[in-house]
């Protein structure tokens, strides 16, 4: 009897998953050890990982040139992407207006500002948040798995591997390459586990109830999600010929796995392995995909604008069309850092609200829905990203072309000896 494909395990842990966290919630929470064991499985993978592709791909180069060119590309396409994410979330809050009608005292109980002025002192200021992008030490940039860092220590350390011809090291790093995704294989066979406890124990400590409080909120932020994917990253995939079909298939799995873990390096390995399936070269994969979970996080993008805006709504203040637009370009640079720091999104939403003198108790109505509102946001975030990648593979004009394209047999999973070739694809 053939197994059922991962994608389709993945959805049954989900579902077993949510009704065990509902009968059993005492076990529930429990199980928040298996999602916790898979977490970190997944986070010994992604600086290595990271490291050995990018080496191999950059270094295959041989040219800065290249390099430059795919970074300037990738950041207009960020930006471009992220602005129209935050337009539509101040779009959708002002239509359907999820904060009218709830007295923001009343909703959190007179909790104090405590919590949301701890997130703000956490949060990069000026300068800090240039700083942060260059590691004192790459050893601690991969323990704390901050991905900013280990893509700017790779690219300068692949550069200079390139310059001086070491093909000892360049060799290194493809078969550490090989080693990691054979090592993915490996962790993705318990990742139907992973999801099932990790919705187990986040329905078992908050009950079905994180799925109903505040319904209205999380409904505006699923709509508006549903809003940009389709009037926005659909219209980008057609324009730039991306098979949607086959994205589409390829995207599923770490969208399942993002959604259900809250966690985008979580899926950040499939979502590499799955975009080289259909196509897109592994230098591209490698460079795109971890520079977009600094730069084109577009879920967490429109949330910051419809959960800045539900505020002042909560709080009976009229915010005119100026102050509005006035704090989107705030929020198209402070959202820029939101990788910096833990809880990233509550950060900088707590130093939107400190900005604009909107109450930060917002903060602790917010956080009783946050959990179900970041599996949706965390989701898009890796669907875009994934797009990021094959539009630049088009505009690159090598989609497709490369031979290392991940073998498309992953009926159970990832597929049996990945394999990279003798010379890596270079960036055109």
């Amino acid at each position: 009897m053939k197994m059922p494909s991962l994608t389709v395990q993945i959805f049954i842990g989900l579902v077993i998953g949510i009704l065990v966290g509902w009968q059993f919630p005492e076990v529930g929470v429990n199980l928040s050890v298996g999602a916790d064991v898979f977490l970190r499985l997944i986070k010994t993978i992604i600086a290595p990982l990271i490291f050995a592709t990018l080496v191999v791909g950059i270094a295959g180069t041989g040219s800065m040139h290249a390099v430059g060119r795919l970074s300037l590309k990738s950041l207009i396409y960020f930006e471009a992407v992220t602005t129209f994410a935050l337009f539509i979330g101040l779009l959708v809050v002002n239509v359907m207006q999820p904060g009218a009608g709830i007295s923001l005292a009343a909703a959190t109980g007179g909790a104090s500002n405590a919590t949301a002025e701890a997130l703000l002192a956490k949060q990069p200021q000026g300068g800090e948040l240039i700083t942060h992008v260059f590691p004192t030490s790459v050893i601690d940039a991969m323990a704390r798995g901050d991905v900013l860092q280990i893509v700017v220590f790779t690219i300068l350390f692949a550069t200079a591997a390139s310059a001086v011809k070491a093909e000892p090291v360049i060799n290194l790093a493809r078969s550490l390459a090989d080693v990691m995704f054979k090592y993915t294989e490996y962790v993705m066979k318990v990742a139907p586990v992973g999801v099932a406890c990790a919705m187990a124990a986040t329905v078992g400590k908050h009950g079905l109830m994180v799925l109903l409080s505040l319904g209205k909120l999380v409904g505006t932020l699923y709509l508006a999600l549903v809003i940009f994917v389709v009037c926005v990253l659909l219209p980008i995939a057609t324009f730039a010929r991306i098979p949607i079909k086959k994205f589409i298939g390829a995207v599923k799995e770490p969208f399942i796995i993002a959604f259900s873990t809250t966690s985008s390096e979580a899926a950040l390995p499939k979502a590499m392995l799955a975009m080289e399936r259909i196509g897109v070269p592994r230098s591209i994969v490698s460079f795109v995909l971890p520079l977009g979970y600094t730069f084109n996080l577009d879920g967490t993008t429109l949330y910051l604008s419809l959960a800045a805006m539900f505020v002042a709504q909560a709080a009976g203040v009229n915010m005119p069309i100026e102050q509005q637009l006035l704090m989107l370009l705030t929020l198209m640079l402070t959202s820029k850092g939101v990788a910096a720091v833990p809880r990233a999104s509550l950060v900088i939403l707590a130093g939107t609200l400190a900005t604009f003198n909107l109450p930060l108790s917002g903060i602790a109505l917010i956080l009783g829905v946050d959990t179900l509102m970041d599996m949706a946001r965390t989701s898009v975030n890796v669907l875009g990203n994934c797009l990021a990648s094959a539009v630049i593979a088009k505009w690159e004009g090598v989609f497709g072309t490369s031979d290392d394209v991940v073998p498309d047999n992953l009926d159970n999973g990832l597929p049996e000896g990945v394999s990279i070739p003798a010379e890596a694809t270079a960036v055109n």
